[in-house]
């Protein structure tokens, strides 16, 4: 009876911890505590590529945090989806604070709301508004995706896997979010490995797509993140957020306007309904100037952040400073 009891079990539970190889658990406390203990960082390769969003990260790449996503990723150990997703939410709220959303009045619909405070009205100055953690804009959580040929070699979407169960822990706590695996591949890449951050950016260039329909539902949804398992030299995430951001700008051609002259945009949609301009709507002309003149972000960045389970530890210590 003992013995049948064993074989049944292990039918059940999985042989070993994913991290450390403890037997008779999904992930034991030591190595669980590992992916998830930390609080999240924010996480920057070196070099940063150009056009890489704000990424979080939930752990360093390395010990057991390296040998659980090894475990998920290429060995089908598939019940550490939730562990990982749920490492995964941590480093997506972390990176919510990021997300800006400037919109002026009298803008299309598809902008109503995004800038206005509790009571409805445009805040002061125009400015932007930082998008909340949760309400009633539903969060994007967008995988970056694997090729056609990795997915029938593995039998499954690690990102995607994760990306589902990140998601899950994120309603589970408050916040609405859902996957919208909405890239593609549109042509065939190099094997990455052995290639430099240089190389990679090269590699990668062009190499996704959002699909057809998708970009109407990214530029409805408010707030993206992009979604992955791991971030090494950032290519990847760049290459993703570059094809969202002229997916999105391609439907809403005003979210690629980078800070918006609030003031204009208030007085021409007034002046078209025959309104005058209130002291609540005006912005500072000196300070709108000066927000035109940085390097900067456009309406579409602002809908972007990045969060994924683990990153090198270097791309860690860039930010202690």
């Amino acid at each position: 009876m003992r013995g049948w009891w064993q074989d049944l079990t292990d039918l059940v539970l999985p042989a070993e911890c994913g991290g450390c190889g403890r037997p008779r658990t999904v992930l034991c406390p030591e190595c669980r505590a590992a992916l998830s203990g930390p609080a999240p960082r924010r996480v920057r390769p070196d070099p940063e590529p150009p056009g890489l969003p704000v990424v979080h990260a939930a752990a360093p790449y390395e010990d057991e945090v390296r040998a659980t996503l090894l475990a998920h990723k290429e060995r089908g150990a598939l019940t550490l989806a939730r562990p990982l997703g749920t490492a995964l939410a941590g480093a997506v709220r972390a990176g919510l604070g990021h997300l800006r959303l400037p919109v002026p009045e009298g803008l299309p619909t598809a902008w109503d709301g995004r800038l206005r405070g509790d009571n409805g009205q445009l805040r002061p100055g125009g400015g932007q508004a930082r998008a909340p953690l949760s309400g009633t804009g539903s969060l994007l959580l967008v995988p970056l995706p694997s090729s056609r040929q990795a997915v029938r070699a593995r039998g499954h979407d690690p990102a995607r896997r994760i990306a589902l169960a990140a998601a899950g822990e994120l309603r589970r706590t408050g916040t609405q979010a859902r996957v919208l695996a909405v890239l593609r591949q549109r042509r065939a890449v190099a094997d990455q490995a052995g290639l430099n951050s240089r190389q990679r950016l090269d590699n990668l260039a062009g190499a996704l797509e959002v699909a057809a329909g998708g970009a109407r539902l990214l530029a409805g949804g408010g707030r993206v993140v992009l979604v992955d398992d791991l971030m090494t030299t950032g290519a990847s995430m760049t290459e993703a957020a570059r094809a969202v951001r002229a997916a999105v700008a391609e439907i809403d051609p005003y979210l690629d306007i980078p800070y918006l002259d609030i003031d204009a945009c208030v007085a021409e949609a007034g002046e078209a309904r025959g309104e005058r301009m209130t002291e609540a709507t005006t912005v500072d002309t000196d300070r709108t100037q000066g927000a035109r003149g940085m390097a900067g972000v456009s309406g579409v960045d602002d809908m972007i952040c990045a969060a994924v389970v683990a990153a090198p530890p270097d791309s860690f210590e860039i930010n202690r400073n």
